[in-house]
């Protein structure tokens, strides 16, 4: 019953994650600890199993809309492996209790970018230059450390990736909103994947949990993006505020309660 449970909520997380660019984390993470599994660490890793799938169906789904920006993806994946794999690593040295407050300080701040709602374009121009035949392309260094981080985000605390990169895509790189999505959720498998690896090493995993999670977060994948070109992103982006607020507040709650 537990393993239906879950996967029906994974068809939720799916979903909603796919609509705005993450790998589902930021609930899979806060729900396992909770609920299903005693530490953190664990719930991260389980998490990222999870995320490898939402990645790849997602992927498939804005393909099909032509949604995703793949070189602008192939750009960012190379520092983002790197920094999957460091995210990773780095969780061995820290307790459980840190990481569940280290993961809710995140949570509130990408919920206070959610709420603002709105971001000041006009940066992007920093961080690009003008092609010979007039076209705007990405500087190469802001593109490898937005993979880095993002990537390290990813390692360390079990999710995508995306709460930081489709920000940061569309902050400072100046991509639309549902490009940023879509280019998101393709860069977040190949990093979920290499976290998913050292975490593997360390024994985090519980591919039990992860089964159902994956099997939900595939369905919900292809309903997310079927639905979040035809919705209002700003309204979503609040709504998920107010969401990752809360899931902040568990995690730090959790954390002081022993």
């Amino acid at each position: 019953m537990d393993y239906f449970l879950l996967g029906i909520a994974a068809v939720g997380i799916g979903s909603f994650a796919s609509m705005i660019g993450v790998g589902g984390g930021i609930f899979m993470v806060p729900l396992l600890t909770l609920v299903f599994v005693p530490s953190t660490h664990v719930a991260v890793g389980t998490s990222l199993a999870a995320i490898v799938f939402n990645s790849i169906s997602s992927t498939i789904g804005y393909g099909r809309q032509r949604k995703v920006n793949f070189r602008l993806g192939f750009m960012l994946i190379p520092t983002a492996l790197v920094g999957g794999w460091l995210g990773a690593y780095l969780t061995e040295f820290v307790s459980s209790e840190a990481l569940a407050v280290a993961f809710g300080g995140l949570l509130t701040y990408v919920a206070v970018l959610m709420l603002w709602g709105k971001s000041p374009k006009d940066l992007a121009r920093r961080f690009q230059r003008e092609a010979a035949d007039g076209r705007l392309v990405y500087r190469p260094v802001p593109v490898l450390v937005v993979g880095l981080v993002a990537g390290t985000a990813s390692g360390f605390f079990g999710i995508g990736g995306g709460i930081v990169m489709v920000p940061a895509v569309t902050l400072l790189l100046g991509a639309e909103i549902i490009v940023a999505v879509a280019t998101s959720l393709f860069v977040m498998g190949p990093t979920a994947m290499s976290a998913l690896v050292q975490h593997t090493l360390q024994g985090n995993p519980r591919f039990d949990l992860a089964v159902p999670l994956a099997i939900g977060i595939i369905l919900g994948a292809q309903i997310g993006s079927y639905v979040a070109p035809r919705i209002s992103q700003l309204w979503l982006r609040r709504m998920f505020g107010i969401v990752m607020l809360y899931g902040a507040a568990n995690m730090v709650w959790k954390a002081f309660s022993g």
